[in-house]
This record gives structure tokens, sequence and C-alpha cells, in this order.
């Protein structure tokens, strides 16, 4: 009775001391944040911490608590972001703290879960990020050169430092202040191109350094890829690998900022994809080999809305392929696996942090342990709340790329399958393997599908509808055309070339040049004798770049500083030569990008007229910058109507430089929506004056996928590459927050001519979802631990089956407990089979978001063939409870 009233009366505290923190505007008891040579110090402990990469602006607000409290779910004990100074800063002096750039809101949702932050302010950030994060006025200040010993650089990125980290001090988010921020990041990878800068580079990063920690923020500060970081900063790795990682000094913990578990995609390019045993094996090795904090970047990767892709030639989707897609839901296995993976590493955590340094035992030729015990020293209070057997962690690697291996350790054997990681909370039992998933596999799929839930004998219908049928979701077309050329009385005419972004200040994708060719009777006829015709060459373009003659396309060129040796076709008299530039994202990486500009390099010559060559560099053009349909904004919903536009026909020949728009209601229920403009051809797209992004439907190359990918040995991002041969991207993220119930607005700029009538929009869900657990599968791990211990005997492996949420399981397709074949989608029956297998999961799972299936002969009244090994495989399908949807 004693203890109840007390436990009572701890809760009572603890309910007082949450209101107290929410009315003062704290997310938690203020705390000091330090490090020594092991880890990160919180309250005064050493903590193991898990991050999980989100960058506020890939998402809308309306998305952020979702994608945080997955992160948590997961396992995350922090959240990391970049600071984006050119969408704080657009404008110099004129800050933006809106919307997707709302970072103080961001912060405290962050908070308000319960977990940290890790801000990396920068402010270059590289991050497949426009410009990489430098707002595009920044290159026009008098004298500057970017990230060197350069007195304008440093005043202007002192001032945007400041500016954050003031902000972050008054509205109390700093960990001393009850805030979740514990940590912050100057400068970024600036050690991959300090070489470029000399002994100019060496100065500017110790004065970083000594600006970052002159603002008085309190809390350590971190440089990645930095092995001159000086003394009072924590250099740190990023990479796939970051095991063998040592700080340049022994009193600097080891932290991996960057775990890439996938990587971006470029136009034209295959999608790459990292499998999670190979993502596990890195984490786990990392934390094996002393490392204290983990970051995956990313955790979640987002959608590069507008034209904030950097490049040139990131697509519009920042997916990456991590543990949270780029519409908000769980990619499993991964996520699932990475979740279990975490919680082992927690239970290890007790013995990791009192532990300076492990224990090391060579097993093998490529066989190793590391063994961490709990410092004889450590408090033995400390000792019981974390419970006796975990004073002693282990973890057994395997690093042979391609056999198993069979190893004695502490008096037992164990097997570790090839390229992996086996960990042992107590230094006896293995809770977790990296190779040995057991989470489930989900299929998401892009379709209007109608299920009828609870059903058992329901499954997905994927049928194809009629081209009229798909374009009922939308009203009726209309168009109009882009004028070629000039069109504004802003336009203006000098003598030369002038540099694209000096022109347009990143203001639009778009900068035209005009000049005009006087063409006489006799070079007619000097070409129509000799069968020949002139020729535009231009020494250099990036990085889309279209040659017009007289409004008619001649020929283009895609590339970065590419030549162009383009044939003509002048009639007599006078010609407009019309040249078209367009960025596809500026260049986000490397030493001196504001120095690379865009546009076109070096010279500009019509070779072929009888004449000779004239040199085009030196003649008069009139530059415009950008289309009208932007700068009257056709998109948007005040505007549009404004536009002359006509009804499009069902016949129309698609044509270049054309606006498209057209009305849809929103997909009932609250699942992600995207829209398939795979039936265009390059431009930009808005729904409700909302810029979803770039599209451009350029294929990638038909080789260099495997059908199955292997997990064994170092990862690339160009092994286990997928969608070959197919658009780099067809889908589009369109928010929720964005649409409304009815009538909204999608407007298309198309620069090469598609076809908007087969553009449909659909619902993104996980439709499918497979298991596949083995009777030798370790238990789930939310169950080995309890009262601070470890409890294996009783237990059996189960499987866990979940759709998203709002979403039932509506139908099993395939379920056998014995010996199954194939794998997710590819199900069949072995010899050994047990009739009781559709039943069993039927009633465990049907009706259900989520079940549990036991993994046991017990579960399936029996056992269905003594002395093998069984496995229980499942497949099933998942729909909406609150909408009836057409499959397409």
């Amino acid at each position: 009775m004693a203890v109840r009233s007390a436990l009572i009366l701890q809760l009572t505290s603890l309910t007082l001391t949450i209101l107290l923190l929410a009315v003062s505007g704290e997310f938690f008891k203020p705390f000091n944040v330090s490090y020594d040579h092991r880890a990160l110090i919180i309250d005064g402990k050493r903590r193991m911490l898990i991050s999980a990469g989100v960058h506020y602006p890939r998402a809308t607000p309306e998305m952020w608590p979702n994608i945080i409290e997955k992160s948590k779910e997961g396992g995350a004990d922090v959240i990391q972001s970049y600071v984006f100074w050119n969408g704080h800063e657009p404008t110099k002096g004129q800050y933006n703290f809106d919307g997707r750039y709302d970072l103080v809101k961001f912060i405290r949702l962050v908070g308000s879960s319960g977990l940290y932050l890790h801000l990396r302010i920068g402010p270059y950030v590289c991050a497949e990020w426009n410009f990489g994060g430098f707002p595009l006025w920044l290159r026009d200040v008098p004298g500057i050169e970017f990230r060197t010993d350069n007195a304008p650089f440093k005043e202007e990125m002192e001032r945007f430092v400041k500016k954050i980290v003031d902000l972050l001090r008054f509205e109390k988010l700093f960990s001393w202040q009850g805030g979740p921020v514990i940590m912050l990041q100057v400068e970024n990878e600036y050690g991959n191109i300090e070489s470029s800068f000399g002994k100019r580079g060496q100065k500017y990063i110790k004065w970083a350094a000594e600006m970052a920690l002159g603002l008085g923020a309190g809390v350590p500060w971190v440089m990645c890829q930095q092995k001159d970081a000086p003394t009072t900063i924590i250099n740190s790795c990023n990479g796939y690998y970051c095991d063998g990682f040592q700080p340049n000094s022994p009193s600097k913990p080891i932290f991996w900022t960057e775990n890439w578990d996938g990587w971006f995609t470029s136009w034209g390019e295959r999608t790459p994809h990292r499998p999670v045993e190979d993502l596990a094996f890195s984490v786990a090795r990392f934390f094996q080999r002393k490392g204290s904090f983990q970051n995956y970047y990313m955790y979640f990767g987002g959608t590069n809305f507008g034209r904030t892709a950097g490049g040139p030639f990131y697509i519009t989707s920042y997916d990456y392929d991590s543990p949270i897609d780029e519409y908000g839901l769980l990619r499993e296995p991964k996520w699932g696996h990475l979740k279990d993976l975490h919680t082992a590493l927690k239970l290890c955590e007790p013995a990791l942090v009192s532990a300076d340094s492990p224990q090391y035992i060579k097993l093998g030729s490529k066989q190793e342990a590391h063994v961490y015990h709990m410092n004889s020293q450590t408090d033995e209070l400390e000792r019981l709340e974390h419970g006796s057997l975990r004073s002693c962690s282990a973890f057994l690697a395997n690093i042979d790329e391609r056999n198993a291996a069979s190893v004695k350790f502490n008096g037992r054997t164990y097997n570790l399958p090839p390229w992996s990681v086996s960990i042992l909370p107590d230094c006896q039992n293995v809770v977790f393997n990296t190779a040995k998933v057991t989470a489930q596999t989900s299929i998401n799929l892009l379709e209007f599908y109608a299920l009828t839930p609870f059903s058992s004998n329901i499954s997905l219908k994927l049928h194809s509808m009629r081209q009229n049928e798909l374009s009922k979701s939308f009203s009726s077309w209309m168009t109009v055309k882009e004028p070629v050329g000039i069109w504004s009385d802003k336009s203006f005419t000098v003598k030369g070339i002038l540099e694209h972004l000096n022109v347009t200040k990143d203001s639009s994708d778009y900068l035209w040049y005009l000049t005009r060719i006087h063409v006489s009777s006799d070079d007619i006829s000097f070409w129509k004798e000799r069968n020949v015709s002139p020729t535009v060459t231009i020494d250099s373009v990036r990085d889309v770049f279209r040659v017009l003659v007289n409004g008619k396309i001649a020929g283009s060129a895609i590339g970065q500083w590419v030549k162009i040796v383009q044939p003509v076709q002048f009639v007599e008299g006078y010609n407009d030569l019309l040249l078209l530039s367009e960025t596809v994202g500026l260049q986000n990486s490397g030493a001196f990008i504001e120095k690379d500009g865009a546009g076109i390099r070096g010279r500009i010559k019509l070779t072929g007229l009888k004449n000779g060559d004239i040199d085009l560099s030196q003649s008069l053009w009139t530059y415009q910058v950008g289309l009208k349909g932007e700068f009257l904004k056709f998109y948007s919903l005040e505007e549009n109507e404004k536009a002359d536009w006509t009804d499009l026909s069902v016949d129309a020949i698609p044509s270049p430089f054309t606006w498209y728009k057209a009305y849809f209601s929103s997909p009932d229920g609250t699942d992600p929506v995207a829209i398939n403009l795979g039936s265009m051809g390059k431009g930009q797209a808005w729904v409700n004056g909302h810029h979803i992004g770039r599209y451009w439907t350029v294929v990638a190359p038909k080789d260099g996928c495997t059908k199955k990918c292997d997990y064994r040995g170092a990862y690339n991002s160009g092994k286990c590459a997928t969608n070959c041969g197919r658009p780099t991207q067809s889908w589009y993220h369109v928010p929720r927050s964005w649409l409304k119930e009815s009538n909204n607005l999608l407007v298309l700029f198309e620069e090469m001519g598609g076809n908007p009538l087969e553009i449909v929009v659909k619902l993104y869900s996980t439709g499918v979802v497979c298991g596949q657990v083995s009777e030798s599968n370790y238990p789930p791990l939310m169950k080995l631990s309890a009262d601070g211990e470890i409890l294996l005997s009783g237990t059996n492996p189960e499987m866990f089956l979940h759709c998203d949420d709002g979403h039932v399981i509506s139908s099993i397709e395939f379920a056998s407990y014995g010996t199954p074949q194939g794998s997710c989608k590819e199900f069949s029956r072995g010899r050994c089979h047990s009739t009781n297998s559709l039943s069993v999961v039927s009633q465990a799972c049907l009706g259900k978001n989520s079940c549990t299936v036991e993994v046991s002969n017990s579960a399936f009244g029996g056992d269905p063939c003594r002395s093998i090994v069984k496995t229980l495989a499942v497949e099933a399908r998942c729909s909406s409870t609150s909408s009836t949807r057409l499959s397409a």
C-alpha cells in the first residue's frame, strides 16, 4: 500500500511538472548539454543517441506532427535538420519564417513530442537544395567569395547565423532554457573542398568556429567532414559507413551526422535503393566500435516543392529511400527493421555509456566481438535501475561478404550470417541480427480502388480504365499559349552576352536571348548550291538550352557546360534568332559555386555564310526574363481567370510553350494524394497556387538494375538501383493541406508538348503487406525487456502486420505455416503446410489495423512436419475504412 501511495504521489508530481512546463513554454526541465571522449552528456548522463534527419521545408506544417511521431515511434531520440538560408531570407534583410519555413513551430513540435533537436545552421547546407541553401542575392555582394577567408562573406554569414541563434534564444528553445535544441552545426562538409582555398580555407574554418562559439548558444557545436576542426568543435563523419571514423582529438566523441540510407535521384537516372540489411549492419557496426551519435540522412526525405531542387538535374522527389517515404508513409521493412535495431541498442545503452572502451575479441579471420562492461565504479542504484543482466553487452560481427560463420563466445556457439552483426544486450542472448529481417514488407499503391472492409474474399482490382474515364478526374481542360520570346516592356537590349543568373536573379528558370540576323539572296543561293545550312555554334551552355528561328524550335541541348553546334534554316530578309536558357536547379556543391553561373559561356558564332562567319557574341541582344504566365500568375487562384483561356479539344496536337488548366475534386478520405504527369513533357505544375515542383518525363537507362538485390558487401549509390527503362519520376506529391473539397485548380506550363488529357489524380496508400517469419527468428524485442531485465524464456517469434492509419486488413491473399516458397506477392506453398494457416491468420488479422500472429506449432494446432524449421508467410491487403475507391 505504501508503494502504491508513493507511486500515486510520483505520478501527481509528474503531472503537475508537465503542466507547469507547458504553461512556461518549456518542453523539458532545463538541462545542460556537454560531451566527453565517449558521448554527448545530457543532464549529467552520457547518452547513445539515434537521430532522424527531417527537413522542415520538404513537407508541409500539417505533415510535421505525423512525421515527428513516426520518427519517435521508430526509435529516434533526436530530429536533425538544416536551416535553409535562401528560404528564410529570399531578399536581403527581409525574413520569412512562415508556412514551410516556420522554424520555430517545427522545433516546438519536436520538443512537444519529447525529442531533442540537432540544428545544422551551416549556413551552407548542400542538401541537393537550390544553390546549396545560399540566397542568390549573396553572389551580388561586392567583392564576395563564398566559404573562405573573405570579409564580405564572413560578415553576411555571421549575420545570418547570429539571427538564427538569437531567434532560438528568444523563443527559449535551447536545452538550458527547457527547449529541445541540444546541438548546433556550423559549416557543412567543408573538408571536402578546403584544399581549394589553401591557407585562406584554414583561416576561415578557425574563424567559423570562433564566431559560432562567440554567439553564446550554450550547447555543443559540430563540424562534419572537418578533420582540422578546432578543439572546441566536435568533428563528425558523413558517409555510408563510419565505424572506422576517429575524431581529431581523443577528448571528442565519435559522431555520425549523415548515414546515407539511400541517395538522391537525377532526371534521366535510375532510382537508388539501399537494402535495410546493409543499413542496419552499418549502424550496429558504428555503435559496436565506440560510436555514440548516429543520424539517418534522411529518415524522411520529402519533396523539393517549387524550384528548391538543386543540381543541376535533381528531381522533384527527395524520397531518398528513407524509412518514412515522401508522402509520410512508413517504408517497410526499412522502418520496422531499424526500429527493432534501435530497441536492441537501447537495451545495451547502460553498458555502452558506462564503458570508456570495449573489450575486443577476435573470433575468426573476419569475425570479431566487442564487449562493453559496466564500470565497476558505476553507482549501485543505476546498476539496479538498468538490471543486473545488462551490466555486460556484446556485438558479434561477421564482416565476410559471402560466407556465414559459426563462432564461440562466452562458452556458447553463435551462427552469424555474412555481413551482419548480432547484438547481445546481456552478453549471452542474441536479440537482433542485422541480416535477419522479420519486419513486414509493404507495397504502396497509387490508385483508386473499392474494397468492402472485413471481407475475406476480396482482392484488389487493378483493371485499366479507359482514357475517357481517367479524364473524368478533371473538368474540361483549357489552354493558353505562352508568347515565344520577348513579351514585356521590361525587356532590355545590350551589346554582348550576359550571364544568365546576373539577369534573372533566379526569379525564373527561363531567360530568352533575341537577336536579328539579315540574310541576303546571295546567302540563300550559296546554301542551295552547296546543299548546306548555316550553323549556330555556342562554346558552352547549361542546363537545358533551346535554339529557335522565327519562332520555331531548331534544336536543343541538355547538359552541364556542353557545346552546341546547331544547323538552322533562315529565310531571305530579317530572321529572329531566339535562344532560351533554362536552369534545372542551381549548383549546390563544390568550391566556387558563386562563380559557376548558368546560361552561356564563351562565344556564339554563326558559320556558313557566303561572306564568312559572324561573331554574334558582339551583336545586340534583347533579354527577357521568365514567362509571361509566370509574372501574370496564371497559376494563382486570384489571377488565373485574367488569362485568355480557351477550351482544349480532345484531338488537339500537343504543342510546346503552352499553359493548361483544369479543376478537380479532392479524393475522399485522408490518404496522401499524387498526380501522374507521365503524359507530359517538361515543365512546372501548380495546385491552388502552390508550386508542386518541376516535372520532366525523361527515361532512365534500360540497364543497370538487378532483379534481386544482394545486401552483402559495401554499398554504393549504383548498387541495387531500380526503375530502369522507366521515367525517372511520373508521380508528384500534392499535400492534402493544399487541397479543397472541390474545384482544385491544377495549372501546368508545358515546354515540350504533352497530353494533359491523360493526367490522373490518385490516392497513395499501403495496399499490400507481407510477412515472412521463421521459428528460428528472435522473439519480438518489445517483449524482451521488463523491469530492466531481459526475458527470453517462454517467448516465441511473432509476425506483426499493420496497415496505414485509417486502414484495415481486408483480405488474406496467402497464408502458409510450414515451408512456403518465394517472396511478397510471389508466395507459394511448399511440401509442408498447415491446413489451419489461413483460418488462424484470418481470425487474428481481418478487420484490424494491425495484428500479431505467433509463429509456433501450438498457434497452428500442431506440428505439420516434424524435424523441419517452419516459416509463416502471409500476404494481406489493406483498405480504407473511410471511403470507397475504384481501382485503376
